[in-house]
């Protein structure tokens, strides 16, 4: 058996990068001096292919700036949703917060890019580069000189209208499960198929009620979410809303899915971490009063309904993220830095005196 070095994770390039996409925090002026610099300095300077959104680029306040004219017509420009961009991009670099991360992300549903992320957000927990030295950063990523980690997603479809469980002879064990019972949904329709890099939340939504939700592991019933919610995460996600929700923080590089109750009505309902090849689907308990909403990293929030199921497990597909130093230092970093794990003031040491007093006695 061998077990890789993390540390042997290194970016290599087949051929230099030619083609770079810029990503910018919108709504946040603040950015587009250093969105400014940094497109200079890859069109002039790297004579690179720039790839920018089209409603950045339309931004006015860049298009009514004089100086910034002949870099902004060099810019390629592509829309969200109408424009495939995923099989010519060889690098991503992120502005902003961990968002513009996770929309990167999101536009490619294949294979991903390496990602540099600068920090010039509010959290920044996975944005470890600093902007004031973005030459040097730069320069080192397109010589191959950095580590990368590889952060895992979570391969995600919804199936409307699948078969309910079938009904088993005999009821559930003493601890409420039914490990002979079975879920088909090869009857439904998959109406959508994500690539998520943080967490599926299922949540109850508008309703008072409690939501009650069904949870399967590799088709076999393991236990029903009765509460607010459950959180389907990779270990990037840990960090995110499953560590709000009580749940422990998890390596980006250890293969595993983590299921986090939210406000669980149960003392001794505690997050779970399974294995990443499992594959796990969340459907509404036919005993349920309400229905569920479920949203992927935030987004394409939808309505979740009897008869409806939510497929999960692990991408083949991760999000090589490339590091300021190295994968263990940067998320050890990022967890003083940002959320300030196990901050606590140093407890002071006894005097010569009272040791000495203390022994006597």
């Amino acid at each position: 058996m061998h077990i890789q070095d993390p540390a042997s994770q290194r970016l290599t390039w087949n051929k230099p990068p030619v083609n770079v996409l810029v990503i910018r925090k919108i709504r946040d002026d603040s950015l587009l001096e250093p969105f400014k610099e940094l497109c200079r300095f890859l069109v002039e300077e790297k004579k690179l292919m720039v790839f920018v959104e089209k409603k950045v680029a339309d931004d006015a306040t860049l298009t009514n700036d004089e100086a910034f004219s002949s870099i902004c017509k060099k810019l390629c420009t592509f829309r969200e949703g109408f424009d495939d961009i995923s099989h010519c991009i060889d690098l991503i670099i992120c502005l902003g917060g961990d968002g513009t991360l996770l929309y990167a992300s999101s536009l490619f549903q294949g294979s991903v890019p390496p990602v540099m992320a600068f920090h010039l957000g509010s959290l920044g927990f996975l944005t470890p580069f600093k902007f004031e030295s973005y030459r040097t950063e730069v320069a080192k990523v397109f010589e191959g000189n950095a580590a990368i980690i590889l952060r895992s997603r979570l391969k995600v479809k919804v199936v409307k209208d699948a078969l309910v469980r079938s009904e088993q002879d005999g009821g559930p064990d003493e601890n409420g499960l039914e490990p002979h019972e079975h879920s088909s949904s090869e009857a439904g329709k998959v109406t959508q198929q994500l690539q998520v890099l943080n967490e599926v939340v299922v949540d109850r939504g508008p309703s008072s009620y409690l939501s009650n939700v069904d949870l399967y592991l590799d088709g076999r019933l393991i236990t029903s979410v009765q509460g607010d919610g459950v959180i389907v995460s990779t270990p990037t996600g840990s960090t995110a809303y499953a560590a709000a929700a009580g749940a422990s923080m998890i390596h980006p590089n250890v293969p595993a899915i983590m299921v986090t109750p939210i406000c669980p009505h149960s003392l001794s309902f505690r997050p779970i971490v399974v294995p990443a090849g499992v594959e796990l689907m969340i459907m509404l308990s036919p005993d349920a009063r309400n229905t569920a909403w479920v949203s992927f990293d935030g987004r394409k929030r939808q309505e979740i309904k009897h008869g409806d199921s939510i497929k999960i497990t692990t991408s083949c597909y991760p999000v090589p993220s490339i590091c300021c130093h190295d994968l263990v230092y940067d998320w050890f970093d990022s967890l003083a830095q940002c959320l300030h794990w196990n901050v606590r003031k140093k407890q002071t040491r006894l005097s010569e005196a009272s040791d000495s007093s203390d022994t006597e006695n």
